[in-house]
């Protein structure tokens, strides 16, 4: 009896080596092919996830930054568009993708509002991000014949005549909406909040004389502004945009100095991406970010090219995340 309790105790003990030394052949196959296909990538095209329809200003300048970042890789950056949901369908996509590098999504800044409007079940801890690529301030925009020359004269207006201004915005709980309820707070005033589907229809109104007023960003009315149409009478950022350097900051005007300022773009890959693919990508896109012809398209656009690294785009998403996670609820705008 002990002679066959001693025989079972050793075949366990046999079996249990072999058992690790089988797991750690495995984990060591597995370690190689990983260093093989870090090594190799890419090898086949890159997909690059854009949360919303053709068209649009994510979409342009996805396309834009693709085609110039297809000149550091081996292979094509080939754009999907997702749409759905506001964003959710594809920020859920890009997500949920196998973390092989192949798969890249244009990060709006939606992404950090939608969570706490109960649309979306995941947060940017979902995504390892790789670069941000693009800021766009809110630019406080009125019609050209407008009564209001500064941005002084427009606060003071509408202080005194409480919710008379319609302001116009891309959609309740949307980033130009909440860029005015931010400045209706800083500032003391109180707008009537007119909401549109999306920037463009906001601008629309605007020109057509629905709304007094749209705080939208520069990209989105510039073409309206050169021909005239339109005035911007403050943008809301730290410093002048590069496109409308004649355009004084709110805080030039008013001394008041509003962190919530505007949108932003960026990229990132899922969370369980290898670091060294991640790298490579990032190293890629920002390259990409200095070609001539990007740079171009960003400064005719209007748009605000601002490139920082993941762990700087990391801390973005985390500071807009935690702005909203607050502002919303109080807002009564979430739909947990």
């Amino acid at each position: 009896m002990k002679r066959t309790t001693r025989l079972g105790i050793w075949t366990a003990a046999g079996l249990t080596v072999i058992l690790l030394v089988l797991l750690s052949y495995q984990m060591s196959g597995d370690d190689s092919k990983q260093k093989k296909d870090s090594a190799e990538f890419p090898r086949k095209p890159i997909t690059l996830i854009v949360p919303y329809a053709a068209g649009g200003g994510t979409d342009t300048t996805a396309r834009a930054l693709a085609k110039a970042t297809e000149n550091y890789l081996s292979q094509p950056i080939v754009v999907v568009n997702r749409t759905g949901g506001g964003g959710s369908v594809g920020l859920m996509e890009g997500a949920n993708a196998k973390g092989d590098g192949y798969t890249v999504t244009f990060l709006p800044a939606e992404l950090t509002t939608l969570p706490h409007l109960g649309l979306l079940p995941i947060t940017y801890e979902k995504f390892k991000p790789i670069a941000q690529t693009n800021f766009d301030p809110s630019a406080i925009t009125v019609r050209a014949e407008a009564p209001w020359q500064t941005v002084n004269e427009f606060l003071d207006f509408a202080k005194a005549h409480p919710s008379e201004v319609k302001m116009g915005n891309a959609g309740t709980g949307s980033i130009w909406h909440l860029a005015a309820v931010t400045l209706e707070r800083e500032t003391g005033v109180e707008f009537a909040h007119i909401p549109f589907e999306g920037a463009g229809p906001a601008v629309s109104a605007l020109m057509d004389g629905f709304v007094d007023a749209v705080p939208v960003s520069p990209a989105e009315v510039k073409k309206y502004v050169d021909e005239g149409k339109l005035r911007i009478l403050a943008i809301n950022a730290n410093e002048r945009s590069a496109a409308l350097p004649g355009v004084p900051t709110l805080e030039e005007q008013t001394g008041i100095h509003i962190n919530f300022t505007g949108t932003w773009r960026g990229l990132a890959v899922p969370k369980d991406t290898p670091e060294d693919i991640a790298q490579l990508l990032a190293g890629a896109f920002i390259k990409g970010t200095e070609d001539k012809e990007f740079r171009e398209y960003m400064q005719l656009g209007g748009l605000g090219l601002r490139v920082t690294d993941g762990e700087a785009f990391g801390q973005q998403l985390k500071e807009s995340h935690d702005l909203f996670a607050g502002m919303i609820p109080e807002l009564g705008l979430s739909r947990k």
